[in-house]
């Protein structure tokens, strides 16, 4: 006979919780909850220099949209990762202006002066290309083409491309932790009960969904 006991998550043992969990994250991530991850992640970009690239997508009623050219893959596997396409000039005060919006991320705080730093080397006359290339998604899938705007010609010093790769590299790092850790939160045991709980979803004394 099938079940018919019909059972708050509260009203379930351990191992039937579980089992409605493991129900409500299947079906948890079919919408974008990364997209306040990106919000934040698009501010922080304007602050340091970076323009974020955006593509056209097409909508379900046929209108199109703009989408910011953000890529990542997560979070089991060691090819895991984010990237993302643009150009990055150099931006007045960006180490301030970072410690004000993210006053404690010590990460940002050193990519902003690391980037002021190779800028101020260079009379602030560099800008990247920031392009995706390959089918994975992590920051070593982005090209970086580093370039001097110099009026009289000078070359770039040469630690320079490095300098701006590497620092665009561990934004892109950054904000794949950044997503980690939404995915991680948003996935906890805490937030899912009380996702479910305030969703009223029933289950059958096993832990299966009822209705």
């Amino acid at each position: 006979m099938p079940e018919i006991i019909v059972n708050r998550l509260d009203e379930l043992p351990e191992s039937a919780k579980e089992t409605a969990r493991a129900w409500y994250r299947e079906g948890a991530f079919d919408h974008d909850w990364f997209e306040f991850v990106y919000d934040d992640f698009e501010r922080i970009c304007e602050i340091l220099g970076v323009e974020l690239k955006t593509r056209v997508v097409r909508l379900m009623g046929g209108g199109t949209r703009q989408k910011r050219c953000i890529w990542f893959s997560g979070f089991w596997s060691q090819g895991d990762g984010a990237c993302f396409e643009g150009r990055y000039v150099y931006a007045k005060g960006a180490p301030a202006r970072i410690r004000e919006h993210a006053p404690k991320d010590g990460e940002l705080h050193r990519i902003a002066d690391a980037l002021q730093a190779i800028q101020r080397r260079n009379f602030f006359q560099l800008h990247a290309a920031i392009s995706h290339r390959d089918r994975y998604y992590h920051e070593y899938t982005m090209a970086i083409a580093v370039e001097r705007d110099s009026p009289v010609y000078q070359d770039m010093t040469a630690d320079a491309e490095e300098a701006v790769t590497e620092a665009l590299r561990d934004l892109a790092r950054w904000l794949y932790r950044q997503l980690e850790r939404e995915y991680e939160y948003l996935t906890s045991d805490a937030v899912v009960d009380e996702a479910i709980i305030a969703n009223a979803y029933t289950f059958t004394a096993s832990g299966r969904r009822f209705g």
